[in-house]
């Protein structure tokens, strides 16, 4: 059964994850009026993108193994995740300290490909994709120590559903709000798409990549913006016990769909913060989430 919960795993995030980028596609188009692409722009994007030449124009082996880095570290995130409830057969062999190695692990990928390019905007935008990474990702891992310190386990089971068992503390509701708070940079949506910013810098760390390479850029933050939905359900919702994992899984799915929709509201109706406004509000981010593991730890 574990080995099967693992190709369900790769296979959902790797089916559902364009879907859920159109349904924010959707949702931005209908806050400005507008009819928005189909729910299959997405898929197409990719599939024209595989059909494209692959355009080499740094010529050098950390540009061209970039891509692949950061595909293979979220795929690798969602075969040890323990989707709806369910461990796969790799959960036992991770823990929450690996989780958050692999995420941070593409984000250096993006990283690497974009100061191997040598161009000035892939510069600027992995300068910033540098420092949201220092900021971000340690209120990430908080959120996942949350559930592991209730539990006194660091086993990805306790991190993921162990936050809310013994029922919602104050603590609970302060790293949800966090979480919530944080969500649209966890995602690199509006108001903190800041790495890319296309009207500003032309899509920072990604403008030298073409044809494939992009393609798996392109479906590597795709899937990344769907575990990053997935979390708070997996963490902050009650976890549903049918006793049949596919009812189970569709309603965690279900719920992340509704993420996804306030995803696309918050970055259709939100302005792009500069840089210096995305660092303050990173800092109070990182002070509520310090606050949720203290009051967690004396008992709240």
């Amino acid at each position: 059964m574990s080995t099967l919960t693992t190709s369900l795993n790769i296979l959902a995030f790797l089916g559902l994850s364009p879907l859920f980028e159109a349904i924010i596609r959707k949702v931005s188009a209908r806050v400005q009026a507008r009819q928005g692409p189909p729910l299959v722009q997405p898929y197409l994007d990719l599939l024209k993108l595989l059909g494209r030449e692959n355009i080499d124009s740094a010529g050098t082996w950390p540009f061209r193994l970039a891509p692949l880095i950061a595909l293979a570290s979220i795929l690798t995130v969602v075969a040890v995740l323990p989707l709806a409830g369910r461990e796969s057969a790799f959960t036992a062999q991770a823990d929450t300290i690996t989780l958050v190695y692999l995420l941070t692990l593409g984000g250096v990928s993006v990283l690497l490909g974009a100061f191997a390019s040598r161009n000035p905007y892939a510069l600027i935008g992995a300068s910033r994709e540098m420092i949201t990474m220092i900021l971000v990702e340690p209120v990430l891992a908080m959120v996942l120590l949350l559930g592991a310190l209730k539990a006194g386990s660091l086993d990805l089971m306790s991190a993921l559903y162990g936050a809310i068992r013994p029922g919602y503390g104050i603590a609970v509701v302060v790293m949800l709000a966090v979480y919530l708070l944080g969500l649209q940079a966890f995602v690199a949506r509006q108001p903190f798409d800041i790495a890319e910013a296309e009207v500003e810098i032309l899509g920072g760390p990604f403008i030298e990549y073409s044809g494939p390479n992009f393609a798996l850029f392109k479906y590597y933050l795709m899937i990344k913006q769907m575990f990053y939905a997935y979390l708070p359900v997996a963490i902050f919702v009650p976890l549903p016990r049918s006793g049949f994992y596919g009812v189970d899984l569709l309603v965690q799915l279900a719920l992340t769909g509704l993420v996804f929709i306030l995803i696309g509201l918050l970055a259709a109706t939100h302005p792009r913060f500069r840089i210096d406004q995305a660092i303050r509000y990173y800092a109070v981010l990182f002070v509520l989430a310090v606050l949720a593991l203290g009051l967690s730890l004396s008992g709240f």
